[in-house]
């Protein structure tokens, strides 16, 4: 084998420093475009969050008191480019505590920022207590406002475990420990009890609605009936004031002092942050890219909806009636 001479050896080197050099391109061209596609699929969008803003917080599908949700309220609040809120709500409600917690997290970002309540489908029961936590709601002629109540559900299976053959017995402290049971007919003063926790959670609803409000004694017993209004007749009745989406509701910043040239950016709960790269996330953001819409961010929220809440809830949901999005066809 003949050694190599000087010139094959320039030239090795030569061609080594030029791979290097392209490897080293071809690295900062895939980091560019990762960070890029991260910029715009994240809820935090890097760099729109850099500069003055109005933030837009989604309160949608049932509510819990999520810890994501509740961090996100705050994270906002703690924001100094964030010059006012648009909370946009689509929710039949959740659990009645869950409800108090956005609540009151949405007061504590309102005494900071100029905040509106924008409603889309659905701000009933536990919605509801969030839209109230705003200074103005705004409402389409078409949205569903209201059923302001609590409710405690609980099923009986006695006579499905009769028909399997299983007995279910249990040893307790008292009568009225774990009752009303999922088996068996409850004991005396079960479901008493479980009336005055409904009634005085439902008294604490009302006093914050008719604070929130400004209703009298008269008026908020007529409201708080359990019935849903139209954004319309809510507009009467003062659930709501005014009618329309979001232009609306920043027509009423800008009157509160808010630049009225301030792009709206969307903040959204950690977990969408952190799962941008999952299949899930990928399909939901091609598909919105293309101008499609798929089954299943709709799909998730009715599932959503109809989970068993444990304990005491501030739900609305009409049997029969479909998820907005999905048709009967």
């Amino acid at each position: 084998m003949e050694p190599l001479r000087a010139d094959d050896i320039i030239d090795r080197q030569r061609l080594r420093r030029k791979v290097t050099f392209w490897r080293i391109v071809s690295a900062a061209i895939i980091l560019v475009l990762l960070i890029g596609v991260a910029a715009r699929f994240s809820g935090d969008r890097f760099g729109e969050q850099t500069r003055p803003h109005v933030a837009r917080i989604d309160i949608a599908g049932t509510i819990t008191g999520d810890e994501r949700t509740l961090d996100l309220i705050e994270l906002v609040r703690q924001s100094e480019r964030v010059e006012a809120v648009i909370v946009r709500i689509d929710s039949p409600g959740g659990t009645t505590a869950g409800s108090e917690a956005v609540h009151v997290a949405l007061r504590k970002l309102a005494e900071d920022k100029p905040l509106v309540a924008q409603v889309e489908t659905l701000a009933a029961s536990g919605g509801y207590m969030a839209a109230i936590a705003a200074d103005h709601i705004v409402a389409r002629h078409s949205s569903i406002v209201g059923s302001i109540g609590v409710i405690v559900q609980y099923p009986n299976f006695t006579g499905l475990l009769e028909d399997w053959g299983i007995d279910v017995r249990a040893i307790k402290s008292s009568p009225l420990k774990a009752e009303p049971s999922f088996f068996g007919e409850p004991p005396e003063g079960a479901e008493e009890m479980l009336r005055e926790l409904v009634l005085d959670s439902f008294q604490w609803f009302k006093d914050l609605v008719a604070d929130r409000r400004g209703f009298d004694a008269e008026t908020i017993d007529r409201l708080a009936d359990g019935s849903v209004y139209s954004g319309r007749i809510s507009l009467d009745n003062g659930l709501v004031d005014a009618l329309g989406g979001e232009e609306t509701a920043r027509a009423w910043l800008t009157e509160q002092g808010v630049d009225e040239d301030l792009e709206t950016i969307q903040w959204e709960r950690r977990e969408e942050n952190i799962g941008w790269l999952s299949l899930a996330a990928v399909a939901r953001h091609l598909a919105s890219g293309l101008g499609l819409s798929g089954p299943g961010p709709v799909v998730a929220n009715a599932l959503e909806q109809r989970l068993f809440l444990d304990g005491l809830i501030s739900l609305w949901h009409a049997d029969g009636l479909f998820p907005p999005g999905v048709s009967d066809r």
